[in-house]
């Protein structure tokens, strides 16, 4: 005679052998983290190597691994992807382990390594709708889910930008900025723009989303390193500071000026 104990643990037995899901502590981490890279026409050379030396720099930083071992399990799950336009996506550095200097280290290294690509448009909707397909295809279970995008411009291609974030923030990640305001003279496009302000209003999402502007080359890889180990250690920005600034204090930016 069957008892109700027994028929749950076939059932349980029966779903469990059926699944093709197998638990691996392994692949649990604190935060799978998508570097997501913007290589349009618009960054020069000098800024692309100034780029990639900053996520070396950072990614192999003491603070940023001292921010990991902070961390319940001890470790995340890392890929770099440089991109462009509508499906212009390239994967430089596959997703890895880090979990100490050697690992960060070797993934550093495919960045370092890898040529540097340029390509025309820029399509911050399309960047993030790969980079959530990544986060959901990877076979790792994070904590937290979080992309981090950079770029100097707008979104220019592939739809509405907005739409995409909150389709993106709806799926489970948090889209923190690091918009890209290194030309020298003030007057350029980027600046009149107000792109710190575009990536605030129109880019960034999900619980604790922050971004953080970057004016000069010299400053690139200070500003990738406090923002890696505040991703990592599930940080926000103080209320107050020079990088803060109350979005209720100036006109909101028109998201769907360049889609």
């Amino acid at each position: 005679m069957l008892t109700a104990p027994s028929v749950a643990r076939d059932y349980r037995s029966a779903l469990i052998a059926s699944s093709q899901f197998v638990y691996d502590p392994a692949s649990e981490v604190d935060v799978e983290l998508v570097l997501a890279v913007d290589i349009s026409q618009s960054m020069d050379t000098e800024e692309q190597e100034v780029q990639r030396a900053g996520y070396v720099a950072a990614l192999t930083s003491r603070e940023f691994l001292d921010a990991i071992q902070v961390g319940p399990i001890g470790r995340v799950a890392v890929t770099y992807m440089e991109w462009g336009g509508v499906d212009e996506h390239f994967i430089v550095a596959d997703w890895t382990v880090i979990r100490d200097a050697g690992s960060a280290s070797h993934f550093a290294s495919k960045i370092a390594e890898a040529p540097l690509r340029q390509v025309q448009r820029t399509s911050i909707a399309s960047a993030l709708e790969k980079s959530v397909q990544l986060v959901q295809n990877n076979q790792y279970t994070g904590l937290r889910q979080v992309i981090d995008i950079s770029g100097d411009g707008p979104n220019n291609q592939g739809g509405s930008v907005t739409e995409m974030r909150d389709r993106m923030v709806a799926a489970g990640v948090t889209i923190n900025g690091l918009p890209l305001m290194m030309k020298s003279n003030k007057n350029t496009w980027q600046a009149m723009l107000n792109l710190d302000h575009y990536y605030e209003d129109c880019v960034i999402g999900g619980p604790g989303s922050f971004a953080i502007p970057v004016r000069s080359q010299e400053g690139f890889a200070d500003a990738i390193r406090m923002k890696l180990v505040m991703e990592i250690a599930g940080l926000t920005l103080p209320q107050h500071g020079a990088q803060v600034h109350k979005v209720a204090g100036r006109e909101p930016i028109r998201c769907n000026l360049f889609d």
